[in-house]
């Protein structure tokens, strides 16, 4: 870990804040490289080491090996001590210009065509199949977190990173959008890899709509309208041991995909169902949706 990051990165603007802390854009004094710097304070041990991120950051320099073209690329990590008990950790990425949410916002009406769609869902499902093969999980997908290059190239940004930020989320009051979290994070049961496949499905939705699917107002409020359109699931599917009954939601038919995303042609449609089934254990995975039909149309 090289140990000052300020000699070597010089910032030039904030992309943006967040709730683990604020983005910058920077140049790398050396090689007149753009970049993008994000710092987080962790808590350390004794011996003044932050365990956690010492992993995680191994798991992130591992992943770099493989230099996949649909994950954002981290180039440096920078440790320096603050206190006793506090680390500041920034982390260097690759620079992209723009994020999802700003490349479907810049589309011209009505939106992006279904051929780019599919061509991006493709990139992303690609880049989340791989970090999955690798027991990452992104845990926090959404369009802001999903950069597009002039190119065209998609790129999965802020993964994996959610070991390194759990300290300091007990420190601070952590406003993350309900809109793209699975069911099984809103009831707070166990989860895994099946959580990203959910909120790419909303994604794909969003791509297609130009607006979220799900906007909740609090957990509750974002499962009803969950369900709204998937129908309240069956008894034997309600996880156990969650704080919330499933009594007190209204009991619901699911409503066909189609009437809530209408552009979308029937084998997406499919592909989508499949990604927003309620049961995490039947939710396609990233590597079968792949090989999805919707892949091969057109």
């Amino acid at each position: 870990m090289a140990q000052d990051c300020g000699r070597q990165y010089e910032r030039v603007a904030e992309i943006g804040g967040g709730a683990y802390g604020t983005v910058y854009k920077a140049r790398d004094r050396q090689s007149g490289q753009f970049v993008a710097l994000k710092s987080v304070r962790v808590q350390t041990d004794q011996d003044g080491l932050p365990l956690s991120t010492v992993r995680e950051v191994a798991l992130l320099r591992r992943l770099e090996q493989f230099d996949h073209p649909n994950v954002v690329k981290l180039m440096d990590v920078c440790a320096t001590l603050r206190t006793d008990q506090e680390t500041k950790v920034t982390l260097v990425f690759e620079h992209v210009d723009q994020d999802l949410k700003t490349y479907l916002n810049k589309a011209p009406a009505p939106g992006l065509p279904p051929e780019r769609i599919r061509d991006l869902m493709h990139q992303l499902l690609h880049g989340l199949e791989f970090l999955h093969s690798h027991c990452v999980l992104h845990r926090d997908l959404k369009p802001e977190n999903i950069l597009v290059t002039s190119r065209g190239q998609v790129k999965l940004a802020d993964f994996g990173l959610a070991r390194i930020y759990s300290c300091h989320m007990a420190l601070t009051p952590v406003v993350v959008t309900l809109w793209y979290r699975s069911p099984e994070v809103l009831l707070q049961a166990s989860y895994a890899t099946p959580v990203d496949i959910w909120s790419t499905g909303c994604i794909f939705a969003e791509m297609f709509r130009r607006k979220p699917l799900f906007c909740g107002d609090s957990e509750v409020d974002q499962l009803r309208k969950i369900f709204d359109v998937i129908g309240l699931p069956p008894e034997e599917e309600w996880p156990a041991d969650v704080t919330l009954s499933r009594s007190i939601f209204i009991p619901v038919s699911p409503r066909p995909i189609t009437k809530c995303v209408p552009e979308i042609s029937q084998l997406g449609a499919d592909l989508l169902k499949e990604m927003l089934t309620f049961d995490p254990l039947r939710r396609i995975s990233a590597l079968n949706a792949l090989s999805h039909p919707y892949f091969q149309e057109g």
